[in-house]
């Protein structure tokens, strides 16, 4: 005998949609307690983004059937995909489902292997010290600018080696901020809005097509230094295969492969690195700078680790593996603030989640953000708590821990973002012995990433220290 299928479970919509807009107006206005207060109302919960339907999951559990399991039936896709897909190109974040993607993958899977990032591990130190050195003391600074200027000149200097020409980088500074407002803007107006000759789509455009130019730049002298190192090197023996050059940097991997990218496609994979790069780790390490000027207790235990495993002397890549405080610390920014707080994916077909119809064409939507804020599963979700991810509690709350997504398109530079996040943190904990937030507490900004929609602090001193620093900092 066989058993019918059992019926869909009706899915539930979420209350307060409006005529034309549906949920628009909340995700534009407070996204995050929106996107949050979905819990409540089932494990997969239909929104509407206009007139269109998506589905927005709030089961960890289900997220990675989406994501793992029955991957193939939820393809790389979706509203914020297609819109950066603009921006990127075919770059790993954004090109479709299929050969493409697995080729490039695996191409580009050696450059973010733990042993090749530790080679650029000095020249990243070197750089970001020279930068937080030139900081002056008791200065007002822009927090989140500062930690996105400093992610993006060492993810430059580990790209494409260490003889960048500091034009060149000086370039990429200036252009990147501007490029991701623009990207973001894209991302959140209707499409037949960014097709118009406005101003800000000619601008965008522009500064598009001047980034392009600089990332060929990039890869023109980057590929003249490979030639030369290797000319220079050829009676010198032999060397791990997958070690970069001297002064070469991660894209040596690229331009060096048996089967290379075209040339379009390596500018599409150098935009989508940089990217990455500055808007996610800049956002994690400003909140945990927030964060540690707001607990001393954290902030002690921080300087103590980082002195027993440094001493006097400035920091070294091996001193890393030595400060699993600092990795717990910073993996506690990241649940807290996401960064990302909303990823889609687009069904290839009719599929059942949890009992649901989803129907295909159907943009499925899951948070980081809303699981890593579950009670559930984090008690307490709005407490900056480190040891959560002390090693005896840690195993019963990885599996919600979705920062990095997951399955085979779970982000190929996680092992950089973590030793980038941990460097650009104990050199900083290293030159200045007191933090301070000058600013109104900052609030939580859902654009691409949850960043702050302000944050001031003062580094400096403490025999320099002013009475006025002794302040207990604000809660």
């Amino acid at each position: 005998m066989t058993v019918p299928p059992a019926a869909p479970v009706p899915t539930p919509t979420a209350p307060g949609a409006l005529p034309l807009l549906g949920h628009a107006h909340r995700l534009a206005r407070d996204p995050l307690p929106f996107i949050t207060s979905l819990r409540r109302h089932g494990s997969v919960v239909r929104i509407r983004i206009g007139p269109t339907a998506a589905y927005v999951v709030t089961d960890p559990e289900l997220t990675r059937r989406v994501l793992v399991t029955e991957a193939g039936h939820y393809a790389k896709g979706g509203r914020i995909i297609d819109a950066l897909r603009v921006f990127f190109g075919d770059g790993l974040a954004t090109v479709a489902d299929g050969d493409t993607h697995l080729r490039n993958r695996r191409l580009m899977q050696p450059m973010f292997n733990k042993a090749h990032v530790a080679t650029r591990g000095s020249v990243m130190i070197d750089q970001v010290r020279s930068m937080v050195e030139g900081w002056r003391e008791n200065e007002k600074r822009d927090v989140f600018a500062d930690m996105n200027d400093l992610t993006l000149a060492a993810f430059l200097v580990a790209l494409f080696g260490a003889d960048l020409p500091e034009r060149l980088r000086a370039e990429f500074t200036v252009l990147m901020p501007a490029i991701m407002k623009g990207a973001i803007r894209q991302t959140v107006l209707p499409p037949w809005v960014t097709r118009l000759p406005l101003p800000a789509n000619r601008a965008h455009a522009e500064r598009v097509a001047r980034l392009r130019d600089l990332v060929d730049r990039a890869i023109d002298h980057h590929g003249a230094s490979l030639s030369s190192t290797s000319s220079d090197d050829a009676d010198t023996g032999p060397t791990c295969p997958h070690a970069p050059p001297a002064q070469g940097g991660l894209f040596a991997a690229l331009l060096t492969a048996d089967r290379p990218l075209t040339h379009r496609h390596l500018q599409d994979e150098a935009i989508t690195l940089l990217t990455g790069a500055i808007e996610t780790t800049g956002t994690t390490l400003a909140w945990t700078l927030y964060e540690i000027s707001r607990h001393p207790g954290v902030e002690e235990r921080l300087r103590t680790e980082l002195a027993d495993a440094c001493g006097d002397r400035p920091l070294r890549h091996t001193d890393l593996e030595n400060l699993p405080y600092a990795r717990q610390v910073l993996q506690e920014a990241i649940r807290k603030y996401g960064p990302a707080w909303m990823v889609t994916r687009t069904a290839t077909r009719d599929v059942e989640l949890g009992g649901h119809r989803i129907p295909e064409g159907a943009d499925v939507v899951w948070s980081p953000y809303l699981h890593q804020h579950d009670p559930a599963r984090f008690p307490a979700p709005d407490v900056f708590d480190p040891d959560r991810w002390a090693p005896h509690r840690a195993p019963a709350a990885r599996g919600s821990f979705l920062a990095f997504g997951d399955g085979r398109r779970k982000c190929i530079g996680e092992n950089f973002a973590r030793t980038e996040l941990q460097i650009v943190l104990a050199v900083i904990l290293q030159r200045w012995s007191r933090i301070e937030l000058v600013s109104r507490t900052p609030r939580p900004q859902a654009v691409v990433t949850v960043r702050p929609d302000t944050m001031s602090m003062r580094y400096g001193r403490r025999d320099t220290a002013t009475a006025s620093s002794d302040v207990p900092p604000r809660s």
